[in-house]
């Protein structure tokens, strides 16, 4: 049996995919909390001629979908959450010798704990990060999100080189 199939069946090679997604989910915390003790909600600091540092609070999903929904929507994303989590360890534990889909999911596990987090304290997602141009402003997000796309990315990539492998 190979190292990486022994690693996949007794989870040990899945450490240091789940040590990137704690780090990327403290970082998260980190920086959201530099926002939440140094910014009032609406606030925000001009950094270049496209983008700010803001405070804005997400009640909903990726854009603020469902954000004015009542308040159920937080138990729900809460719940995907908590259900993409058990999910990606699951895979983590099961392929950690793939080493670009491992990072793409331990980048997705680290941005979703991340705001599942924010939802559990706050009941709402803590953004900061705004790009704009022309006045036209693109929706704010946070490292978590950040996270989580690169990892949807990488995950897309992944899938397409191993179709190409395959052909």
């Amino acid at each position: 049996m190979t190292r990486t199939a022994q690693a996949g069946r007794t989870g040990a090679g899945m450490w240091p995919w789940l040590a990137w997604a704690v780090l990327l989910m403290g970082a998260d915390q980190i920086t959201k909390t530099l926002i939440l003790n140094h910014y009032q909600l609406g606030d925000s600091t001009f950094i270049t001629s496209f983008f700010n540092i803001v405070r804005a609070h997400n009640t909903g999903a990726a854009f603020s979908f469902l954000s004015d929904a009542g308040g159920w929507q937080r138990w729900l994303f809460t719940g995907i959450g908590v259900a993409a989590t058990i999910f990606i360890v699951w895979q983590l534990r099961a392929h950690p010798g793939q080493k670009l889909f491992s990072f793409a999911l331990s980048s997705i596990l680290g941005g979703a704990v991340g705001n599942v987090v924010d939802r559990l304290m706050h009941g709402y997602v803590v953004d900061f990060l705004q790009f704009h141009y022309a006045g036209w402003y693109f929706p704010s997000f946070n490292l978590a999100d950040s996270a989580i796309t690169v990892g949807a990315a990488c995950l897309i990539l992944d899938e397409l080189l191993r179709v190409r492998r395959e052909r």
